[in-house]
């Protein structure tokens, strides 16, 4: 018999490569004779970029960057097996299991890690850049992320943090590592929240990081302020890229309207893009990756699925075995237990 151990980590208690193993061993007990292929899996949350470099033969790299609060740390991100796709989690050098709970204040907190994360995956040659967006820490619109890329706020005396986003008034994007402009980004992303508004950043997951109910109407009033700040800056920028490109914006624009791509915001239109679909996740990081990045967003689960060639071993498979720290009313909504199982169903294995 030929058996697919593919499971998600079980949080703190065992990596996803540690499960795999811990099923093969298991296995093995009652068939000796037993195939068995390991291939940890993860759903685009924390987690992910270990997963997918175990799944593919890539690296783990290290980098020197800051935390929410400011503070240096060293944090992880991938490069996979083809050495040009590289996949950073906001958790690793953004997230809320790096602060203690009385320092959890998303009026302070910062993205700018993320950024630095990004830049490293630049540094490392990657072509393709898989984020990761999931546990963040942060309420800041991305601001911090793209402070770290190059992008300026022209009032210099503005303070890091999701509260200090009203005081900005002008924000220039002419320093954005020029590198990001050949570079696939990719936003590992499951939920569809708006930037602002009753299901935005600030309303829904500004509380477990921290907000009290006035925090959540500051906030939420700082993102519609920077949104439009930023979108302004794009405007502004429209006139510049269509002399003489040929047509690339107009190309880009159709490009993100094809199968398989969520739209991005087309700053001719007068879609906002705090409303765009994905723009709150991560504490708003998602529009910052939408409208400056020219992210394309993907179910994280799909994501890893294509990366790690979970189908070919599935396919390949008697009997698949998958599992996660705990089953519950979550684990329908794009976990990795039913997307290990659609694919086993799909070539009519048991699982």
């Amino acid at each position: 018999m030929r058996y697919l151990c593919a499971p998600d980590s079980f949080k703190e208690s065992l990596t996803a490569a540690e499960a795999a193993r811990a099923l093969a061993e298991g296995i093995r007990c009652g068939d000796s004779d037993a195939e068995i292929r390991c291939l940890p899996m993860a759903d685009g949350g924390e987690g992910t970029a270990r997963a997918l470099a175990d799944a593919t033969g890539g690296t783990m790299l290290t980098a020197g960057a800051h935390d929410p609060l400011g503070r240096p740390v060293q944090a992880g991100f991938a490069l996979l097996g083809d050495g040009r796709t590289a996949v950073v989690e906001t958790a690793a050098a953004s997230g809320l299991a790096l602060l203690r709970p009385s320092e959890r204040d998303p009026k302070a907190t910062t993205s700018y890690g993320t950024g630095e994360l990004i830049r490293a995956a630049l540094d490392a040659g990657a072509e393709t850049i898989i984020v990761g967006l999931g546990g963040s820490a942060t309420n800041d619109a991305g601001c911090g992320l793209l402070q770290a890329l190059g992008v300026l706020p022209l009032d210099h005396d503005v303070r890091p943090g999701g509260a200090a986003l009203a005081e900005v008034e002008r924000v220039d994007l002419s320093g954005l590592d020029r590198r990001l402009g050949d570079v696939h980004v990719i936003a590992a992303c499951d939920v569809t929240n708006p930037l602002t508004g009753p299901e935005g950043a600030s309303a829904v997951f500004g509380p477990q990081k921290g907000a009290s109910r006035e925090d959540v109407t500051l906030l939420d009033g700082a993102l519609r302020h920077v949104s439009s700040v930023i979108e302004r800056a794009l405007a502004e920028q429209v006139p510049a890229e269509r002399n003489g490109d040929g047509g690339k914006v107009e190309a880009a624009v159709a490009e993100s309207s094809s199968p398989g791509h969520r739209s991005r915001p087309d700053h001719r239109t007068r879609t906002p893009i705090a409303d765009h679909p994905g723009a709150g996740a991560a504490g708003g990081i998602g529009m910052a990756l939408l409208a400056v990045l020219h992210a394309d967003f993907r179910p994280g689960i799909d994501l890893v699925i294509e990366q790690s060639g979970l189908d070919a071993a599935a396919q390949w498979a008697d009997i698949v075995f998958t599992g996660e720290g705990s089953i519950d009313a979550q684990t329908m909504f794009g976990k990795t237990p039913v997307g290990v199982a659609s694919v086993a169903k799909r070539h009519r294995e048991p699982r």
